[in-house]
C-alpha cells in the first residue's frame, strides 16, 4: 500500500533530525579547544624571606633624673644637642644641701677637738696609773688608791673610743650628705645627643618617693631594631641570619645587619599579671616573639622610634633552576608539576624543590632548563562569533 505524503515525512525527519543533531555536536566540538598557559624553565635567584616590623632605639641611652629634691636652677643644654661624658647638664637649688654640710664639718670639727682633749686625758690617767703601782710597789700608798687609778685609765680609753666612734658617724653623714649635695648638679653619664628635657627653669623637683627625670640622652652612632615576628615564622629566624630594611622616608635605602638575638618570650602586655595577662594574651590575634638586630648609624640617618619594615633572608641561592610557585601541585614532599609534551599535551612530573620565595621555588631535580610549565588552562570557543545576536 502506497505511503501517504505525511508518513513519508515524518519518517524524512525522523532520520534527517538525528543527523543534523551529530553534525551540531560534532561542529561545537571542533570549534571548542584547550589552550594552555605555560612558562618556560630558566636559571635565576631564589631569595626565602620572612617579612616584619620594627622600631628602631638608639644601643646606648640613658635617663638622668633628679636624685635630691629642690627647684631646677639651670639648664645647660637644650635638645638636639651633642653632649660629652661629664659635662655639666643642670643645676638644682643646693643652699639647703650645702648648710646641712657645713653644719656636719662643724660638728665633725667638734669631735676632733674633743678627741684630742680625750687623747691628754688617757695620758694623764695613764701616768697617774703607773705612778701608783710604783708607789704600791713600795708600800708607800693605799690599795684603793691604785684600784681608782686604774678604773680612770680604763674610763678614759673608753672615752677615747667613743669619740672615736663618734668621729666616724660623722664623717660617714658628712659624706652622705656632701653626696647629696653633689647630686644638685646633673653631669652626663655618657657621650650622645639630648634627645628631649622634661623639665623646665624654675620648676621644683620632688624626689621623696621616686626619680623625677630632667632629660634624654642617648648614643645615636649605633642603633637597636626591635622587630615583632608572629609565631608561624619566629622558627625560621637564627641567630646571625642576614636582613636588610629600610624605612618609611621613600627613598628606597637599605640598611644591612644581623639578627643578633632571638627572644625567648613574647613580650607582656602592659599592666597584665598572671591570670590577667592569660586573659589578654588570649584576645591577642598573632602571638609575637622579639627578634634584636644591631646597625651602624654613623650618618645619623636613622632616628629614635623610627619603623623599619625588614626582611629577613632565611635561604639565598643563585644561578638555579626555578619555576612559579603557582605551577607547583601536590603536598610537601611530593611536589608535582605539569609540562607540556612534544605532543603539546600536559603531563605530570614529580620534581625535588630548594628554597622558595614569594613568587618562584627553586628546582633541585626532576626538570631541565627550557621545559614548558603548565600554569593554567583556557577553554577557548572558535566560531561562536556567528551566533552572536
Amino acid at each position: 500500500m502506497p505511503l501517504s505524503v505525511h508518513s513519508y515525512r515524518r519518517r524524512w525527519l525522523l532520520v534527517i533530525i538525528p543527523l543534523l543533531l551529530v553534525g551540531l555536536a560534532g561542529w561545537f566540538s571542533a570549534s571548542s579547544t584547550l589552550t594552555y598557559e605555560t612558562v618556560a624553565v630558566s636559571r635565576g635567584d631564589v631569595e626565602a624571606t620572612v617579612v616584619a616590623i620594627g622600631t628602631l632605639q638608639p644601643r646606648h641611652s640613658v635617663d638622668v633624673g633628679a636624685q635630691v629634691s629642690g627647684q631646677v636652677m639651670r639648664l645647660h643644654v637644650e635638645p638636639g644637642e651633642q653632649v660629652e661624658r661629664g659635662q655639666l647638664l643642670a643645676e638644682i637649688d643646693a643652699s639647703l644641701h650645702e648648710a646641712t654640710v657645713e653644719a656636719d664639718r662643724a660638728a665633725l670639727d667638734g669631735l676632733r677637738a674633743q678627741l684630742q682633749e680625750q687623747q691628754a686625758q688617757l695620758v694623764l690617767a695613764r701616768q697617774q696609773h703607773d705612778r701608783q703601782l710604783h708607789l704600791s710597789r713600795l708600800d708607800a700608798t693605799r690599795e684603793e688608791d691604785v684600784q681608782t687609778a686604774a678604773a680612770n685609765h680604763k674610763a678614759a680609753q673608753a672615752r677615747l673610743a667613743n669619740l672615736r666612734a663618734q668621729i666616724a658617724q660623722s664623717q660617714a653623714l658628712l659624706k652622705g650628705n656632701e653626696a647629696q649635695l653633689s647630686y644638685t648638679k646633673l653631669y652626663a653619664p655618657i657621650a650622645g645627643t639630648v634627645l628631649g628635657i622634661d623639665v623646665k627653669e624654675g620648676q621644683t623637683l620632688n624626689a621623696t618617693y621616686q626619680t623625677p627625670t630632667v632629660l634624654r640622652i642617648a648614643d645615636l652612632s649605633s642603633m637597636t631594631g626591635w622587630t615583632w615576628v608572629s609565631e608561624a615564622d619566629i622558627r625560621r629566624i637564627k641567630t646571625g641570619m642576614p636582613l636588610y630594611f629600610n624605612t618609611l622616608g621613600g627613598d628606597e635605602r637599605r640598611w644591612y645587619s644581623k639578627v643578633r638575638q632571638v627572644l625567648p618570650a613574647p613580650p607582656v602586655p602592659a599592666g597584665s599579671q598572671g591570670e590577667a595577662a592569660s586573659s589578654t594574651s588570649k584576645t591577642e590575634k598573632v602571638v609575637q616573639y622579639t627578634v634584636l638586630f644591631e646597625v651602624d648609624n654613623a650618618d645619623r640617618e636613622l632616628m629614635p622610634q623610627m619603623t623599619a619594615q625588614v626582611v629577613f633572608i632565611t635561604a639565598s641561592v643563585q644561578g638555579v633552576l626555578t619555576a612559579p610557585l603557582d605551577a607547583l601541585l601536590g603536598k610537601p614532599g611530593q611536589h608535582q608539576v605539569r609540562i607540556l609534551n612534544s605532543a603539546e599535551r600536559p603531563e605530570l612530573r614529580s620534581v625535588q624543590v630548594g628554597a622558595r620565595s614569594r613568587q618562584v621555588v627553586e628546582i633541585t631535580d626532576g626538570l631541565d632548563e627550557g621545559e614548558r610549565l603548565v600554569t593554567d588552562e583556557v577553554q577557548a570557543d572558535r566560531g561562536m562569533s556567528r551566533f552572536q545576536w
